[in-house]
């Protein structure tokens, strides 16, 4: 059990706060979605109330360990201090001299950010002196950033080797809810996994086949599942090299007494395109020049009969080409019939999953949706997360 951030005593204390800022912005810099940002409002106004010297830090992007001003959290502060109804005080730099001066100046209640931790090319490496460095702003560590949570980095990891440390409310939900859905679900609980790859889910695969009662395979790694069980899938996306490894997850589950459902129809077309004429066929007769996109409407019917009575869910995956309008009817179907269902905890695990219910609308008929499209991955995946692993163990 990790310390939370009600573990600390933060009264006076400067607390250096890694948030997850990695928001869409337009090209003129314009945030697009604030979703990241509003889920870190409750662990600092908590901050605030217990009269902490509040310190954020964030990445935004890819700067490559170079100041580039597309990747600045300027308009992050501005943002936040809409949200927040306080100035939120931007530093100059990283660790230098503009953040060390407002760090030692700052006043209980006050909110400071630092600029992107990644204009610091030692940042990403989990550098000692650097994470030194970040840590002598303060003198206590929260880390609520759950979608950098499985990358050791100086501001997810290396920070806590010199600091009291704690996770914050958002760290706290994400492993509560998705810990209790791993470790004690309410039954029935199924799973849908989608993407176009077995390869990215192959321990999550793995994983969850000892835990649910039935498992939703969609999306384009279905047709190396087709391809194993010997049915024909004309152009379709396949992974040859996992056709074997696919054979024994059908196995395992039928061993393990788990449901493993593949589609049964599918939307298929000549040409990967959004305008390209499309036609269902059966799961079993894809013609050879074809190729399948999304899951046909008898599959859906499937998925809904499996998906009535189940008491907990996990999605990860959209189960059709999610990025095409035409062929993402059954991801945002799927979507559909989630927020549909009575009395079932739902968990959205980040990526175009989440994409697709807050497209829909649905976005307050979930449990939860993850902030982390990598991190809820390889939580269920089993793996420990070097961002959570670093916190000091509650007494």
């Amino acid at each position: 059990m990790k310390q939370t951030v009600e573990d600390l005593d933060v009264g006076g204390k400067r607390v250096l706060v890694r948030c997850d800022f990695n928001v869409p912005q337009d090209e003129k810099g314009a945030i697009t979605d604030d979703r990241r940002i509003r889920e870190a409002l409750k662990t600092i106004r908590y901050l605030m109330e217990h009269d902490a010297r509040v310190i954020l830090c964030s990445h935004l992007g890819r700067p490559k360990g170079e100041v580039n001003p597309k990747y600045s959290l300027k308009p992050i502060a501005v943002r936040l201090s809409e949200l927040l109804g306080v100035e939120v005080k931007m530093a100059e730099d990283v660790i230098g001299e503009s953040a060390h001066k407002l760090a030692e100046n700052l006043k209980d209640r006050e909110v400071m950010l630092i600029e992107n931790v990644r204009y610091d090319a030692r940042e990403e490496k989990n550098d000692p002196e650097f994470s030194k460095e970040l840590a002598s702003l303060a003198e206590l560590y929260v880390n609520d950033a759950f979608g950098t949570a499985h990358r050791a980095h100086s501001s997810t990891a290396g920070v806590a080797d010199y600091l009291p440390s704690a996770v914050g409310y958002l760290i706290k939900k994400e492993i509560d809810i998705m810990g209790k859905a791993l470790e004690n679900p309410e039954r029935p609980f199924v799973a849908i996994l989608g993407g176009k790859k077995v390869s990215d889910k192959i321990s999550v695969i793995e994983n969850l086949i000892d835990k649910v009662d039935s498992l939703i395979i969609g999306g384009g790694m279905s047709y190396t599942f087709f391809k194993a069980q010997g049915k024909e899938i004309g152009k379709s996306i396949c992974e040859d090299d996992k056709i074997d490894l696919a054979k024994e997850l059908l196995a395992k589950a039928e061993e393990k007494g788990v449901r493993l459902i593949l589609p049964v129809d599918n939307v298929v077309v000549q040409e990967f395109s959004n305008e390209a004429p499309s036609m269902v066929v059966s799961s079993d007769e894809i013609p050879e020049d074809y190729q399948g996109v999304d899951v046909g409407p008898k599959t859906l019917e499937l998925y809904a009969e499996v998906l009535r009575d189940a008491k907990t869910v996990v999605w990860n995956g959209p189960v059709g080409v999610f990025e095409f309008d035409n062929f993402a009817k059954g991801t945002n179907k799927v979507a559909e019939i989630l927020a549909g269902l009575e009395g079932a905890t739902t968990i959205i695990g980040g990526g175009d999953s989440a994409a697709a219910i807050e497209k829909g609308g649905f976005a307050d008929k979930m449990t939860h949706i993850s902030t982390g499209g990598g991190a809820s991955l390889e939580f269920l995946e089993g793996k420990v997360l070097p961002g959570i692993d670093c916190i000091t163990d509650k007494e």
